[in-house]
């Protein structure tokens, strides 16, 4: 089919109309006329592969990755960076008032990066080679993303959204499965490099244990120097072993953050900083709570204004990282709990409620809670904007107003965006 595309949605495609149905197309821009194939079709929705573009966007701009439209980790390198954040920002706003309502006519004060260089964190899939005339490389094996709507792997030999030590470690890795010298069962290897990109935690997951696990851990380091952590994985049997320390350290707003392998952590190393300061702001108090804490980057600095902060988070392994971290700030307590069962039983009154939920959001029920607790401020940090205009709804019929909105473009080339809005309870 031939459409012309409207406008950009969330989740990276573009929207256009034929024949009575809407249909979204990736890889395109607003004013293109296209042709597309449609590979799933209901009753008014139609969801296609891009063909050929017929009718040029002046915007448009050549991909820099050879991958691009293929692997399925990026979906605007066809966009010009400004005018990637452009788009967001009206993304954002109209997500904000299709699903919650919110009809904000301010400012989205939007936070750039540096477009390309910025994760700190990948994850790589290993698989055998699918094809080769040689004998000797059939029993090899490639790395690389999955593609797009897939589980066939992308094989690749660059990616230039990863940072320089995680782009010279995929290609020492990708080297050493091409010689075979590495173990058979590996199949995803997960980097994460700290704030100065100069170490690493690296976790290899197999389909079985391997044997003479010591020697291929040295041949890790030898391969990766900058290993600071490596941890052997087989999820069957839920067997592990660490070779290292089990963290590396992260440097935020002058805090030192102790960051262990299975932690989350912000992925962009450029734009942290800035996403911690506007978080915590000017506020200032007697007692505030950041549900979803994680290893304590919004908790941490908040101890240094408020007399009392209350950490909450329920993944053991952060919670280990957030106890460290939380050592040396005088009046931060750690609640190990689902958020759900800590906001039923917190009684005193708070100054601020910092949140920062997965992309699901709040569960049922929880952002009334969090509205009948009558913080003062509430500051939400969401990476999915559907989920938040959801849950803003609620607390704006609870007694809130959205003071500010905030877009960090955390993930440049991606449809993924940050968002920070902080409300107030109206008087």
């Amino acid at each position: 089919m031939e459409l012309k595309i409207e406008k950009l949605v969330y989740g990276g495609d573009g929207l256009g109309h034929e024949s009575g149905a809407t249909v979204f197309v990736p890889y395109v821009l607003p004013g293109e006329v296209v042709v597309a194939a449609p590979i799933e079709t209901k009753k008014k929705f139609v969801r296609a592969s891009l063909e050929r573009v017929v009718t040029a966007s002046a915007e448009r701009t050549a991909a820099p990755c050879p991958y691009f439209s293929v692997c399925g980790g990026c979906n605007y390198q066809h966009i010009p960076y400004d005018a990637q954040l452009s788009y967001k920002a009206e993304i954002l706003r109209e997500t904000l008032r299709r699903i919650g309502r919110v009809d904000w006519a301010g400012e989205i004060a939007t936070h750039g990066s540096p477009p390309y260089g910025y994760r700190n964190r990948a994850q790589w899939k290993i698989r055998p080679r699918e094809k080769s005339a040689d004998a000797a490389a059939k029993k090899t094996y490639e790395i690389g993303y999955f593609r797009a709507n897939s589980t066939v792997l992308c094989p690749i030999e660059q990616c230039p959204i990863v940072s320089p030590l995680l782009e010279r470690s995929l290609k020492s890795i990708r080297s050493a499965l091409a010689a075979g010298e590495l173990p058979r069962e590996l199949r995803e290897i997960e980097v994460f490099a700290d704030s100065a990109d100069a170490k690493l935690l690296l976790n290899a997951t197999f389909a079985g244990f391997p044997a003479r696990a010591n020697e291929h851990a040295t041949k890790f380091r030898t391969l990766v120097p900058e290993i600071e952590s490596l941890l052997f994985h087989e999820p069957a049997r839920e067997r592990m072993e660490l070779d290292g320390p089990g963290f590396v350290t992260c440097e935020a707003v002058g805090e030192q953050f102790r960051v262990g392998h299975f932690s989350f952590f912000q992925v962009n190393r450029f734009l942290t900083d800035q996403l911690v300061r506007t978080v915590v702001g000017d506020a200032s108090g007697t007692v505030a709570c950041d549900l979803y804490a994680g290893v304590g980057l919004f908790s941490v600095p908040l101890a240094r204004k408020f007399q009392r902060v209350i950490a909450v988070e329920s993944n053991p392994a952060a919670v280990r990282d957030l106890e460290s971290n939380a050592a040396q700030s005088a009046g931060l307590t750690v609640r190990t709990a689902e958020v759900e069962r800590v906001i039923e039983r917190i009684k005193e009154k708070l100054d601020l409620i910092v949140l920062d939920p997965p992309r699901a959001g709040l569960e049922p029920g929880a952002a009334a809670r969090l509205a009948r607790m009558g913080a003062q401020r509430i500051t939400y940090v969401s990476c999915e904007p559907p989920t938040l205009a959801r849950d803003l709804a609620v607390m704006l019929q609870g007694g809130y107003e959205v003071r500010s909105v905030d877009l960090f473009d955390l993930f440049p080339q991606t449809f993924h965006m940050e968002t920070v809005v902080k409300l107030e309870r109206r008087a």
